[in-house]
Formats: C-alpha cells, sequence, structure tokens
C-alpha cells in the first residue's frame, strides 16, 4: 500500500511520500534508544511541562489538524476537532495525575514481615523504546492514548501509523518537536507494513502497542512472542447493544444512532449488533431505523454533514460484500443497503439496518466496518446474553436497562472489556480500556494503561546489622 494522503470524498490522490530506506530507520532506532537513556532519568514535573506544552500547542492547532484528518480519512470535521481536544484532555489529565499513578506501592509491614524484609515496596520503571502501530480511524486519539502515558512513565515512543494518513503521522512527530521533546523521544516512521518485523526485532526496542485488525495483531504478537517482549493488542469489535424492557426506549433508539455511525461507523467500539427484547422490538426498530434514514450523507468538511465516505473503496467493498451476503440469504434491509446515488466519485454508503439476520450470515460473525447495524429480536435475558457473546469479539458492550437485576446478570455474564448501561461506549482517560477473546489483550488509558509499559519492579531491603560494639 503506497504511503499517500487519498482523499476519499473524491478518490483523488493529493499527496505521496516516499517511504523510509534502512540508513533511515536505523537513524531513528538509534536516536530513541540512546534519548531513552537520558529521558528516563527526567523527573515527573519536567516530563509534565512538555506534555502540557504539547497539549496547548494542540488545542490551537485543532481547526486545521481536524481538517488534515478528515481530508485523509473522511470523518465529519466536527468530529475530528472534537477528537482533537479529547487528545489535549487526555494529555493534560496524564500530565497532572502520572506522579500519583506510578507512586511507589508499600505493602503493610505485616505481610512482608515473614520474607525477612525490614520494609519493601514495589517501584515502577519505563520500559524502554516502544513501537506503536496504529490504525487510521482515530488517526490522533489512538497515538495520544499510547504516548501521552508511555511518555509520562518515561519510555520514548516510535509510531508507525497508518499508510493513509501520513500528514496526521509526520504532524504528531512536529507538535511533540515544538512542544520542546528532545531529539528522538517521539518520532514518526514512514514505512509500510512490511517494515514492521525488523523493527520490533530490533533489541532497542522493548515492547509494542498495535491498535488494528485481528491479522495484524497476531502477526506483531508473534513476533514480539518470538524475541520475548511485551505487547499490547486492542484489535476489533463487534459490540452488542441490548435494549431491554425496562428502558428508556425514545433515548435508547435515539443514542443507537450515533453509537452506530460515530466515525462514519469505522469504530471498533462503534455498537454494531442490536439485540432487543421482543416486548419492545417493534418500537425500537421503528424508531431507530427513522432515526438512520434521517441522517446526512455527504462531503465531511460541511458541518451539517453526519456520515461521509469511508476511508478506502476496498474497505467500501468490504462492507458491501457482507451486506450482499445477508440480502442473499434472506435479511431485510430496513434501510439503506446500497450506495448512494447522488455520490458517483467517493466511497459512500448508504445508513444501512438488516433485520432477520441469522448465522448463516457473514455479517453475524464478522466485524462490519461501517455504517451499517444488524438487528435481533430476543426472547428475554438469557437469548440476549448467549446472543451478545456469540462472537469471536469482545471489546465492549452497551445495555439499556432501568432494572437491577438485569444490571447484575449483564455484569455477571456478558464477555467484554467493558459493560456501558443507558449509554454508548466511549473511551476516557480515566478508565481502562481494551478487550477479550479475539479484540485483544492488556488495557490502555487509566492507572492500568500506564502501568503497561513500565517495568513492576520489587524493592526489598533487609534488616539493618546490628551496631553492638566488640
Amino acid at each position: 500500500m503506497p504511503i499517500a494522503t487519498v482523499n476519499p470524498t473524491s478518490g483523488e490522490t493529493l499527496k505521496t511520500f516516499d517511504a523510509f530506506g534502512p540508513e533511515e530507520i536505523e537513524r531513528r532506532v538509534a536516536a530513541a534508544a540512546d534519548r531513552f537513556r537520558h529521558y528516563r532519568t527526567t523527573g515527573f514535573d519536567e516530563r509534565a511541562s512538555l506534555l502540557n506544552g504539547a497539549a496547548d500547542l494542540l488545542e490551537q492547532d485543532a481547526p486545521d489538524i481536524a481538517r488534515t484528518m478528515t481530508t485523509e480519512m473522511g470523518k465529519p470535521v466536527a468530529a475530528a476537532r472534537a477528537e482533537a481536544l479529547k487528545c489535549v484532555k487526555a494529555m493534560r489529565w496524564y500530565a497532572q495525575r502520572a506522579e500519583d499513578l506510578l507512586a511507589d506501592e508499600h505493602p503493610a509491614e505485616a505481610d512482608v514481615t515473614d520474607s525477612g524484609a525490614a520494609h519493601a515496596r514495589v517501584h515502577y520503571r519505563p520500559l524502554g523504546v516502544v513501537l506503536a502501530v496504529m490504525p487510521w480511524n482515530f488517526p490522533l486519539w489512538q497515538v495520544v492514548r499510547f504516548a501521552a502515558p508511555a511518555l509520562m512513565a518515561g519510555n520514548v515512543g516510535l509510531l508507525k501509523h497508518a499508510s493513509n494518513v501520513p500528514q496526521t503521522a509526520l504532524y504528531l512527530e512536529d507538535l511533540f518537536r515544538r512542544a520542546g521533546y528532545p531529539e528522538g523521544c517521539f518520532q514518526t516512521l514512514l514505512v509500510g507494513s512490511g517494515a514492521i518485523e525488523s523493527v520490533l526485532r530490533d533489541p532497542r526496542v522493548a515492547a509494542a502497542t498495535l491498535t488494528g485488525s485481528e491479522p495484524a495483531g497476531r502477526s506483531v504478537a508473534s513476533i514480539a512472542s518470538d524475541e520475548v517482549k511485551k505487547t499490547v493488542l486492542e484489535l476489533g469489535g463487534s459490540d452488542p447493544y441490548v435494549v431491554m424492557p425496562s428502558a428508556d426506549i425514545e433515548r435508547a433508539a435515539r443514542t443507537a444512532v450515533t453509537a452506530r455511525v460515530q466515525n462514519n461507523g469505522q469504530s471498533c467500539i462503534a455498537a454494531k449488533r442490536f439485540i432487543v427484547h421482543e416486548d419492545v422490538y417493534d418500537t425500537f426498530a421503528e424508531r431507530f431505523t427513522a432515526g438512520m434514514r434521517d441522517l446526512t450523507v455527504g462531503d465531511p468538511l460541511d458541518e451539517s454533514t453526519d456520515v461521509g465516505p469511508l476511508s478506502s473503496e476496498q474497505g467500501r467493498a468490504d462492507l458491501e460484500a457482507l451486506v450482499d451476503d445477508a440480502l442473499e440469504r434472506g435479511a431485510t434491509a430496513l434501510c439503506g443497503g446500497a450506495r448512494p446515488k447522488e455520490y458517483e466519485r467517493g466511497w459512500f454508503y448508504e445508513p444501512t439496518v438488516l433485520a432477520g439476520v441469522t448465522d448463516a450470515m457473514r455479517i453475524h460473525r464478522e466485524e462490519a466496518f461501517g455504517p451499517v447495524a444488524t438487528l435481533y429480536r430476543v426472547g428475554g435475558p438469557d437469548e440476549a446474553v448467549a446472543l451478545a457473546n456469540d462472537t469471536p469479539f469482545g471489546l465492549s458492550s452497551n445495555v439499556w436497562t432501568r432494572d437491577e437485576e438485569d444490571v447484575r446478570r449483564f455484569v455477571r455474564d456478558l464477555e467484554a472489556g467493558g459493560v456501558y448501561f443507558n449509554g454508548m461506549t466511549a473511551s476516557h482517560p480515566a478508565l481502562p480500556f481494551g478487550g477479550v477473546k479475539r479484540s485483544g489483550y492488556g488495557r490502555e488509558l487509566s492507572g492500568h494503561g500506564i502501568k503497561e509499559f513500565c517495568n513492576v519492579t520489587t524493592v526489598w531491603h533487609g534488616p539493618e546489622p546490628d551496631s553492638g560494639t566488640s
């Protein structure tokens, strides 16, 4: 895949970039390793000052970088601005809290005296150079939610971004440079996917984090395992959105539209499978479908647009194949199901609701990465849980209910990294984020995320020798 900005609204290639050669890759890896030896010794105050500086610059740059993101991958420009400001929030959150999150932990003396210790503690030290392999769908947020905690912990970063967002990738390197980070702290590698293995195998690279597809995750995990290196993986999702009889159906249906089409439907944590109790199914389906049908599809640089194009021609083709397979096997499109007739150029697809989906259809098992929802009718909580868990993924989940017994049941039984009640899944700096099953492992964000790339070190002190005189 070429490293290029290709406008998904028009299909026009706007700018291409040459991939770095072996010499430049070596220079950057060496710079990262050299910088880590010094940066790891900096204090939290210095790191916080640098990260707050980057946050201030990003806040000023938000309108411009938002347009760049939209031009590169097609998200509505209002959502792109919101993404930039969310990154600002996360940077400031970690700048303020990292020292407390990584403070030494002191077990009770009574718990360690039988180890022979006078006292003991747990200390967190940075691992080193962390390689981040990041996707195009949230081209700022995915990077910052790795970089902010990693840099505050004393690590340094190498970014291999998706090849269709090179200008955003280069902006991120420049952002940290302008904020005053020393050379080597955060660098972008303009390389194709074929270069990842050699970088990851380099002994100067300590660990890796990847957000992306399951095949990409398998590849990185396999290489890192062979090299005995730590990884964090956030892969695909096919999140359930369960609606029970006690729910506020109006709110549930209105929120469901946003939950499905956020980022043009190209989000791992977007709700994708809508599992509705038969007592409220007809009402929910009518309101949800009406909301999806009323969305404005169009130029993502237009402030009034709700849904822009998919990021690539191949992405649209993959989505079409899933929908066509479902329709051929008996599903019904309550709305959408095709390309908008008014757009001959660009990679647009209509917001779509499919009913009558069965396990014989590919879309029942595979992740639909675009504005396509599948609608299911269930008879009770047992059936809802079974259907929600009938997926290889386990990233997050949404449940609408006002019944406390439902709450206990779904928290206990849903196979997911998050359960969001009466609202839609959204990542937040203070809350851990990640999945189970084929959605990956490890956690980003919160105190859990900042500790993922730390050496959790036991510090043990023996008793002082007797000071008697001879």
